[in-house]
């Protein structure tokens, strides 16, 4: 689990609220946003994505890589053979 006060300190939230205040929190949250500018708020979003998107775009394609590359393994020829089998897979001689 991720506790909230772990994410505050890492700035993956901006505050953290009681449990019994969040739905308030949020809606209060949600109700200054409804009152902008729809434009904005897209632009906003955007250029807030606009770091972060080559990032995971490459992170999305160095996981592909290293996915196509152990099918390969011989632990994933096991891993499948043993699901086929309805058995254990054993890694120990690997």
């Amino acid at each position: 689990p991720f506790m909230a006060e772990a994410a505050l300190e890492v700035g993956l939230v901006n505050r953290v609220v009681p449990p019994m205040e969040a739905n308030g929190v949020a809606r209060a949250v949600a109700r200054k946003l409804a009152v902008k500018p729809p434009s904005s708020l897209a632009e906003t979003k955007r250029l807030m994505k606009k770091n972060t998107q080559p990032a995971v775009l490459q992170q999305m394609a160095d996981e592909g890589a290293s996915f196509a590359r152990m099918l390969g393994e011989p632990a994933a020829k096991e891993a499948f053979g043993a699901f086929m089998d309805r058995r254990k897979p054993d890694f120990s001689k690997l």
